[in-house]
């Protein structure tokens, strides 16, 4: 049966050498993933091209009546440049592009849910600061609240937790466990196996190709880890283009 989003063949390469290489797989309406595997695996380039930014070289995606403002995607931090003078309350603002588009102007009652969003976050207190003052968790927070006012159906996060402080993780933990809870889909690319293990009952392990896709408990086994690291060390070294994968 067909899934919210169908990966089909799926190979996605960088200047002819395969970050991602013939998946084929699916993700289930409301389902919570987490895509782990080794760096370089893909994993990255993965959510980039479910959003749109990559273009499969071969294979494709399918997305059973999802239109572009049904996604919701969080970059890695490391691609996001916080020089750009803007204040806390504008950049959650951001989410409401859909509503808003270029021209119109956020109303009172865009101002009052992005005020709601940033209390969710922790971060009311901080609405006019300058995004370049935050620190790295509370940055994250601040794309949080962003994300909770786009009330997308799919959410992709790449790295969410990574640099921040455990109990911003925990509290970012809470809000994906919220989304899942309202049905919402979401994927989330990962490194610590105790929090994917503990928190996310779907898992795709991939190392460029498909190494295992389902129930965290069957998916991540002392064989499957150790075939996803096996196949990593085939890797020729420095071809790798992502970011952290």
């Amino acid at each position: 049966m067909a899934g919210l989003i169908d990966i089909d063949d799926l190979t996605v390469a960088y200047d002819r050498r395969p970050a991602v290489h013939h998946l084929s797989g699916s993700f289930a309406e409301g389902s919570l993933t987490a895509v782990v595997g080794p760096n370089g695996a893909g994993k990255s380039t993965l959510l980039k091209s479910i959003v749109g930014l990559l273009r499969p070289s071969q294979g494709h995606i399918a997305m059973s009546g999802i239109a572009r403002r049904d996604l919701a995607y969080l970059p890695q931090q490391a691609e996001i440049d916080r020089s750009f003078p803007i204040d806390v309350a504008d950049t959650v603002a951001l989410g409401l592009w859909n509503e808003t588009g270029i021209w119109k102007t956020v109303t009172g009652d865009g101002r009052r849910r992005t005020a709601a969003a940033l209390a969710r976050v922790g971060l009311e207190s901080f609405a006019r600061h300058p995004i370049g003052n935050l620190s790295v968790g509370q940055f994250q927070r601040v794309l949080f609240a962003r994300i909770i006012l786009q009330d997308a159906r799919i959410i992709l996060l790449d790295e969410p937790f990574a640099a921040i402080d455990e109990r911003t993780t925990a509290d970012l933990l809470a809000i994906v466990k919220r989304w899942h809870e309202e049905g919402r889909t979401v994927i989330a690319v990962l490194h610590d196996m105790n929090e994917v293990r503990e928190h996310f009952p779907e898992t795709l392990l991939i190392a460029r190709e498909l190494v295992a896709w389902g129930p965290t408990g069957e998916a991540l086994t002392e064989e499957t880890l150790a075939r996803a690291r096996a196949i990593a060390r085939t890797w020729t070294n420095g071809h790798s283009r992502e970011h952290a994968a």
